[in-house]
Parts: structure tokens; sequence; C-alpha cells
């Protein structure tokens, strides 16, 4: 796999395809004289198994070895996790390498007694700030028939579509939501993991308590992109799942006769993006009104088919190439194509647009990103970035100096100075 970026996509693909551990193989890996033996999956934990893990007597503080405050307690000291396990199978997730596709949940008496133990105590407010898993809508979700889960390969249960054997019965989750917030103590119940679009938009009645009783202003969606290619790639579903789920959303929105919004994530620099699709992304963006604040550009991690897209500029399934934004400056470019709206990224965004060739982009235009002239902030923006960068070149860039040296030694004209001392 080192000599040979071929042999390193075979692997990645094999790895993936024996992780179901109902039907997982044993994968060996010979290495001269030794191998790395990696055997299947450990079987998903039982309802019952899971309660006992999260009935075990937690403190829920930080642990007391910590002086300073954790920031990672503090987003999740109020929050109740009721299942392990994701059948997503996004291409750049991990979640499903070291929690299971299988879908793990605990049982409702289990979580409400989690509840109960919340409420009572003295530094709870009263919201409970994420009732939910790696996927909040895929609680007690799975294989409807378990001869076909036993021999099933799929790496996806709902990509490039939704599997006709997924039971996707959303109505234990609807029903754990409201015995949630009948807990005394408990005022409200958010939901703040993210939500799969594709199964929420087909249960009208979770859609209809979700929005009326969950969303604290804004819920947390993952569209991640809008070109068809790239969506592919990621095992994310089309484009169209996302407008759909939006209007749903926002008719949701006015029988509640509430005001809440979206926070779509979006990434830049995915293998088999290029300047064209993100930029058909911005467009989308200016379109309806979508101002990210936050935004993630792509990271290579262990164990995902994205990582070996990433590494190799091929595809796992099919072998094609798929173009890959390796460099910085093309990845700064991508992301700043996600914030057009920013006058720091004016210039980053002009060059990809140029770059393009989508000149009808800079300007008045309806779908203009930027105008044709630059604004002040984005001016002082890019001095103070060369100011930096010039900082940064000098700071590290080994200058001759002389044993004598005076002011700004290296500079021309300093050997003569110095010959005429």
């Amino acid at each position: 796999m080192k000599a040979d970026k071929d042999k390193f996509l075979k692997a990645a693909h094999l790895i993936h395809r024996e992780t179901n551990p109902l039907n997982a193989k044993t994968v060996v890996q010979r290495h001269g004289a030794r191998a790395v033996v990696v055997t299947p999956p450990r079987l998903p934990l039982t309802q019952e198994r899971m309660d006992s893990y999260y009935g075990l007597p937690y403190t829920r503080r930080a642990h007391p070895a910590y002086v300073d405050a954790v920031p990672a307690w503090e987003m999740i000291k109020d929050s109740v996790t009721v299942m392990r396990g994701c059948f997503g199978g996004c291409s750049f997730c991990s979640i499903t390498a070291h929690q299971g596709r299988a879908i793990q949940s605990r049982s409702r008496e289990s979580v409400l007694n989690e509840l109960k133990a919340l409420a009572a105590d003295p530094q709870f407010k009263g919201t409970v700030s994420d009732l939910g898993g790696p996927t909040a809508n895929m609680y007690r979700m799975r294989c409807s028939k378990p001869e076909i889960e036993k021999i099933c390969k799929r790496l996806s249960c709902v990509s490039p579509t939704i599997c006709r054997c997924l039971d996707a019965d959303h109505g234990p989750l609807i029903e754990l939501l409201k015995a949630a917030g009948a807990v005394p103590g408990v005022n409200k119940v958010l939901v703040a993991s993210g939500i799969r679009m594709d199964l929420a938009r087909l249960s009208p009645e979770y859609m209809r308590e979700l929005v009326a009783h969950h969303v604290g202003g804004r819920l947390k969606v993952a569209p991640e992109h809008v070109d068809p290619g790239v969506l592919a790639l990621m095992k994310k579903p089309a484009h169209g799942t996302f407008e759909d789920f939006a209007r749903k959303f926002r008719e949701e929105n006015e029988r509640a006769g509430k005001k809440q919004f979206l926070a779509p994530y979006f990434i830049a620099s995915h293998p088999g993006s290029d300047l064209s699709a993100m930029i058909a992304l911005a467009v989308f963006l200016k379109r309806n009104g979508y101002r990210p604040d936050q935004v993630q550009d792509f990271i290579p991690t262990p164990h995902d088919l994205a990582t070996a897209m990433y590494y190799t500029g091929k595809d796992p399934d099919t072998g094609l190439t798929v173009p890959v934004a390796r460099g910085m400056r093309d990845r700064r470019l991508q992301r700043a194509l996600l914030q057009f709206f920013k006058p720091e990224n004016y210039f980053e965004v002009r060059e990809a647009l140029l770059k393009a060739g989508r000149r009808d982009l800079i300007g008045g235009g309806r779908d203009a990103l930027i105008a044709a002239a630059p604004p002040r902030e984005a001016l002082a923006a890019r001095r103070e970035r060369g100011e930096k960068d010039f900082h940064e070149r000098a700071r590290t860039t080994d200058v001759p100096k002389s044993p004598k040296a005076g002011y700004r030694p290296g500079r021309a004209g300093w050997g003569r100075r110095e010959a005429k001392k």
C-alpha cells in the first residue's frame, strides 16, 4: 500500500465492506514474516446492556483532576444520549468505524430515569440541551428483514436511496420526546444533534413534534453540498431532499406560529469538489439567503472513505479519478466561496471566480457574489494579512549577519556601510 496507491484504495474498500458483524470476515494483511489480523466487529449492544451501562451512578460532573473549565462538558452536561451507531455511512465520517452501523437504543424507561436524575440536580436549569445521539432521529430504527441483514454488505442504509428493508418508524422517538417533556422539573427538551433530513421529511408527525416543541430557534442540518457528483461521493442524499425538508420545516413553523431557522452545514474541499462545484453552492446560498457562520474544511481523518479519495485521487467504489483540492491556496479559495459575503474574503472569491471563468458573478447582477470594486474592509484585511505574512517570513528567514550587525543588516548597501566604518 505504501508503494501503490491503488492497493491502498483496494484495502480501504475491502475494510469497509467487512464491517457488518453478522457477516464480516477476518481481514489479514501480511507484512514480511508477520501479519496484522483484524477480527470482525463485535455484535451491537442489546437494549438491556445499553440500559445497564447508562444506568450506572455517574456524577454528571467533570473529573476532579481538571482544574480549568472543560468546554466539552459545558456543552453536553445537560444532554441525554438515547442511542449509539449510525447507518448513514457518510464518506467523510468515521462514526460507523467506532460505533457501528446498527442502531443501539436505550429503553424509554432508562432515558426517563436519567432525565429524572438530571431534573433533581440543583445545577439543572430546566432545559435539556439535547436528546439525541450521532443522528438524533435514528432512535429504534433497524433493518426489518433479519435474514437480509445477516448477508447485507451495503455501506449505507440510506444512500444512494433509502433501503426498502429499513424500518424508519419515528413513532417510538415521538413518544419518547413527549414523555421527556412531561418529566417534572424539565421545562423544555431540545434536539441539538444533527437529524437525517431524508428520514425526517417522511414523517409529518415527527416534523410537527420537532418544530413545535424541540427547536431552540435554529435547527442543525447537514446538506453539505449541492453538486450531484460531490453529494454522491459523500454518500449524502440529493440536493432536492434539503429543499423539500426546508419547505416542510417552514410549513410546520407557520402551523406552530413560530419563527425558527435552519442552520445548514456545508463542507469545502471535499474530494470531488472543484471551484465550479463550490461556485454553484455559493450561488445557491446567495439565492436562498443563507449566510453560514460556521463552515467546515474537509480534513482527512483515519478510517473513512473520503480520506482514501483524498490520498489516491480516486473513488473507492468505482476507481474513477476525482478532483482533489490539496494545496492550501486551492482550499482557501473553496472555503472563501462558502462565506462570499464576508468583506475579508473578497479577493479570494474574486480570484476563484476569475479562475473558473465566472466573471458574470462579479458586479451588480442578480446572482453576483461580490461587487465590482472591493470594499474598504477587504482592502484593510488584505493589508493586514500582507503585513502578517511579511513579518512571518522575516521571522523564519535566515539572514546572514555580521559580528557587528547594525540596523537592518543584509539590506542593499549594508556591506558598503560596514566597509566605510
